[in-house]
């Protein structure tokens, strides 16, 4: 038995509509299928505009040159998120602020947030860790009151919801992941989400390696020509037509990720009970999608001994970030505001368990691991 922490699902239609793309003659970016899926976003989420990228770290950036930072900026965000979610921001010349999270579902602390505000901050972006919201309403009106964009990185959040809104659509901006250890992949792959029609237009230019494309192929224009800063931020639509086939089944794939998560909060309720581990919480206006299944270990010792008990069985659980405040470069370009102190805390004691679909059958071997690995 090997048991991989990630195993890429995979529909059985992404070749056909790969090779559809291929017939088609038409492998850039925004052809059929990109529409398509842009559209399939735009309906489920209710979004005012999607746009396809190459990563989420790309509709990161996007959003960086959208809310116009620029060097000497501040941006708050949690320092337990990734790399990208920073790195958006410093090539632009900006500094992150980072913020403590909240003990419960590791989000960002809104009741930090406000306290960090400088007359340099710009932009508020809250990272909806494991697929489970943010405490939006609160961070909305904190930006409302000092004039910030919210941007949301909703990298782990397809399919979930704060308080019936569908993550990634409540900020000003939004980014969404479609890397392969995602719910819903392309391989590498992303989107941003525009819901302040206002920005609609730049962000095609910039999207386009700052040239008005977009609205040449629409007609607006006899000719397309260089008019702002850009990239090329685009997805191949070999890219598109993979994930086409992913969100055709979204609903089935988050119906069985949810099945394989609820079967391990129940199996490990008990571990819970004798307090050897807490599990994920999941506050009860949000709707999450199954991204990921922690544990919170006592301590980074219990952690390490944890894996390596697990590995023993060829079973592969991870942990995860290492606080950006904590790296070297984070500490040279970002700074923390206030003690962090439930950040530095929980991210020693987290692991992930594996969470694929088809490890269903493999699951109670696992859970049957995990729970003498901590109770040992």
């Amino acid at each position: 038995m090997n048991i991989p922490f990630n195993k890429p699902y995979m529909t059985g239609k992404e070749l056909w509509y790969i090779s559809q793309a291929h017939a088609q003659g038409h492998l850039a970016g925004d052809g059929s299928f990109s529409r398509k899926c842009s559209q399939w976003l735009e309906q489920t989420t209710g979004t005012r505009r999607a746009l396809l990228t190459h990563s989420c770290t790309a509709a990161l950036e996007m959003a960086a040159i959208l809310a116009d930072i620029g060097p000497g900026d501040e941006v708050i965000m949690p320092s337990y998120t990734f790399v990208s979610t920073a790195n958006a921001f410093v090539l632009r010349g900006a500094v992150p602020v980072f913020v403590d999270i909240r003990p419960d579902t590791l989000n960002i602390d809104e009741t930090k947030i406000e306290a960090a505000i400088t007359p340099r901050t710009k932009a508020i972006v809250p990272v909806h860790y494991a697929g489970v919201g943010c405490e939006m309403d609160t961070i909305m009106d904190i930006a409302r009151r000092h004039g910030l964009m919210v941007i949301e990185d909703a990298a782990q959040g397809v399919m979930s919801t704060y308080n019936g809104r569908p993550l990634g659509t409540i900020g000003h901006l939004g980014a969404l992941s479609f890397h392969e250890t995602k719910n819903i992949i392309s391989g590498e792959g992303g989107a941003l989400l525009i819901n302040d029609m206002t920005l609609a237009e730049r962000a095609e230019v910039i999207r386009e390696k700052g040239t008005n494309r977009a609205r040449f192929f629409r007609g607006q224009v006899d000719k397309y020509t260089w008019v702002d800063i850009g990239s090329s931020y685009l997805p191949s639509e070999l890219i598109a037509a993979f994930l086409w086939a992913q969100m055709e089944e979204a609903d089935v794939i988050t119906r069985k990720r949810l099945a394989i998560w609820n079967s391990y909060h129940l199996w490990l309720a008990d571990v819970e009970r004798k307090g050897r581990a807490r599990r994920p919480i999941v506050p009860a206006n949000c709707a999450h999608n199954a991204h990921m299944y922690y544990l919170l270990l006592p301590s980074l010792v219990r952690r390490s001994e944890f894996i390596a008990k697990l590995k023993e069985h060829d079973i592969h659980p991870v942990f995860h970030y290492v606080p950006l405040d904590r790296s070297p470069y984070g500490q040279h370009v970002g700074r923390a505001h206030g003690d962090l102190t439930q950040t530095w805390n929980l991210s020693e004691r987290l692991v992930r368990l594996p969470l694929w679909i088809g490890l269903e059958e493999h699951q109670p071997s696992v859970v049957q691991a995990a729970i003498a690995a901590v109770m040992s």
